[in-house]
């Protein structure tokens, strides 16, 4: 297991309606963790799912919502006499950055860990880089029942009876589902 922390950490979520409606900031979806695992194993770009990575946790200190201008894809034309005028709008969206973050990676084999460690990472941004501060071996029990020293938010890749859609992976434009588990105090107490 390998833990990360930064500064700041940006997760842009998949539609601007999702992050206020779910409050999505708190958990890393399918896509993100294997977009991590790739920069970290880059030898795995050409494959599809996740293969190194088996858990992650997630914990922040708060998060600051910030305005992010954007502009949409289209271009509306209007007619003033014999000019034709273009015009893209723009509207203001709320998106969440994370203060301090931790990030705690699960890795399948030592080796895996071992040289996750000696790279950074970033959640969404390459502006927003979490350093390696720490490893360990550990069984994946001990992942979920020390709660104190792995607390966070972790979506489990599952579809079930719990699973919301937390989006559609860019590759195989597939919908990507999970649960949230939250696990000791995942928001980090001064």
């Amino acid at each position: 297991m390998v833990k990360y922390s930064g500064q700041f950490g940006f997760i842009k979520p998949w539609t601007a309606v999702r992050d206020s409606e779910t409050f999505s900031q708190q958990f890393l979806t399918p896509s993100i963790i294997e977009g991590i695992e790739k920069k970290l194993f880059p030898e795995l770009i050409s494959s599809i799912g996740i293969n190194k990575i088996a858990r992650y946790r997630l914990s922040y200190s708060q998060i600051n919502a910030q305005q992010e201008v954007i502009q949409t894809r289209g271009w509306n034309s209007t007619r003033q006499g014999k000019q034709i005028l273009f015009d893209r709008p723009k509207a203001i969206l709320l998106r969440g950055v994370l203060i301090e973050p931790d990030l705690f990676l699960a890795f399948n084999s030592k080796e895996d860990a071992e040289r996750a460690f000696t790279q950074h990472i970033c959640l969404c941004r390459n502006e927003d880089l979490l350093l390696p501060v720490s490893k360990e071996e550990i069984l994946i029990h001990q992942f979920d029942e020390d709660t104190e020293q792995f607390s966070g938010y972790e979506l489990i890749f599952e579809k079930n009876e719990k699973s919301f859609i937390v989006g559609y992976h860019r590759v195989t434009n597939e919908p990507m589902y999970g649960w949230l588990k939250i696990v000791g105090t995942p928001v980090k107490q001064f």
